[in-house]
């Protein structure tokens, strides 16, 4: 069973680059490795779906029985990689850790309850490692002009932007975690980003020159939003984050994302986030009902990142919102003012400006952007379009006296709650 995960793997697009190929497929085939790792920096309080591709595809390898390690690097975490220059102090880290192991844990419980996985912080063995010590007996095994030429460090040097020891140093700590699980955990595999491609490669080759023996690593496809932009918490348009928070994402918006995306890209998502098999994808695909498909994808992942009774809530308030607005009960707008979806309070006793209500529902970033957005025929008040930029909103706009539904285009909704 073991050997089939890598073909599996491949026909869904989970494998960007692999080490070794040939010498990884033999070992695996010969139930060579049964032990894997993926680390997490705790640097946000949220994990994102760039991350649950991440864990979804741990999860596949602990449903085929292999042990799996998740390492927080709380110490990498302050030390940051090469994309980050936000330090957080030691109180915020711990608060990170607790926040994204919570994640990790729902969503494999979500899947099935009795899938537990083993996590390890990097401080382990960290914290007892003194740097003189670390410098003989790791750093000797790394070639300076070797890292200077990794794609990350030969970006910014391209770039004329300053390398630092820091930079250095990362790579260096990240090798360490491996080669400590491989000593330790007899763990020989390790799967990333594709971002994190040459530290994975830096961690193998010290595994090698130490021992003289194999490890192993792959990565995954970064993903993407619908205009070709990465999604992690580095993105320039951070609105167009996703995040495994939902406080941050709200379950709602998360839920839209999936049925959201470009036509051609659901069979390939169905693929590589949901646990459906190849075949029936492939027969759902067929049928030609993008809709229809992008419905089972939404409501799947949902289901695995915040459980079935939230998905149930997200399906609701997008039935709503998409029904005639005059025909939505009174009891139906209570249930959705609830519902954990964008949404804004506000106490006002005179008419307020459309543009101030797209500033404060976060719509929009300025009184420009709202003019533009409402001269584009972008902004609509109860699914009527607003055509004018100094529109104020009355008590006619109140439904039940106590509620408005902003819409930017037909697909982005926001409840306002009237006080």
């Amino acid at each position: 069973m073991p050997k089939n995960i890598i073909k599996d793997l491949i026909k869904r697009k989970l494998i960007k680059q692999i080490s070794n190929k040939s010498i990884f497929l033999k070992n695996i085939k010969n139930n060579k490795i049964i032990n894997i790792y993926c680390g997490f920096d705790p640097t946000y309080k949220s994990l994102h779906i760039g991350h649950l591709l991440l864990i979804i595809t741990l999860l596949r390898f602990k449903i085929k029985k292999f042990n799996i390690t998740i390492i927080l690097g709380t110490i990498t975490a302050q030390i940051g990689e090469y994309t980050s220059h936000i330090k957080y102090k030691k109180n915020k880290i711990k608060q990170f850790t607790k926040i994204i192991k919570k994640q990790i844990k729902n969503i494999f419980q979500n899947y099935k309850k009795k899938y537990k996985i083993n996590f390890i912080d990097n401080k382990k063995w960290f914290k007892k490692t003194k740097l003189i010590d670390f410098l003989k007996k790791i750093g000797n095994y790394f070639n300076i002009n070797e890292i200077l030429n990794k794609e990350h460090i030969k970006s910014k040097i391209n770039k004329n932007k300053n390398i630092t020891f820091k930079n250095i140093t990362y790579i260096l700590l990240q090798s360490y975690d491996y080669y400590w699980l491989y000593k330790n955990k007899k763990t020989n595999l390790q799967i990333g980003g594709s971002d994190q491609w040459g530290n994975i490669i830096s961690g193998i080759n010290l595994i090698k020159k130490k021992y003289n023996k194999n490890a192993f690593g792959f990565t995954l496809p970064l993903i993407t939003d619908n205009l070709g932009n990465k999604l992690s918490k580095s993105s320039k348009n951070k609105q167009n984050i996703i995040w495994l928070n939902k406080k941050l994402t709200s379950i709602y918006e998360f839920y839209q994302f999936w049925l959201n995306i470009k036509d051609n890209l659901t069979s390939l998502y169905l693929k590589q986030f949901t646990f459906l098999k190849t075949k029936k994808i492939k027969i759902l695909c067929k049928k030609n009902n993008i809709n229809i498909n992008k419905q089972i994808l939404a409501k799947y992942i949902t289901s695995i990142v915040h459980g079935k009774k939230n998905t149930q809530k997200a399906i609701f308030a997008t039935k709503c919102y998409f029904n005639n607005i005059k025909k939505i009960t009174l009891k139906k707008f209570n249930l959705l003012n609830k519902i954990n979806l964008p949404k804004i309070t506000i106490n006002y006793k005179n008419n307020i400006n459309i543009k101030k209500i797209l500033i404060l529902l976060k719509i929009s970033n300025s009184n420009n952007q709202s003019i533009n957005l409402i001269k584009n025929k972008s902004i609509y008040l109860n699914q009527i379009n607003i055509n004018n930029i100094n529109y104020l909103i009355n008590n006619n706009d109140k439904l039940f006296n106590k509620y408005s539904i902003i819409s930017k285009g037909k697909k982005n909704f926001y409840l306002i709650n009237w006080k």
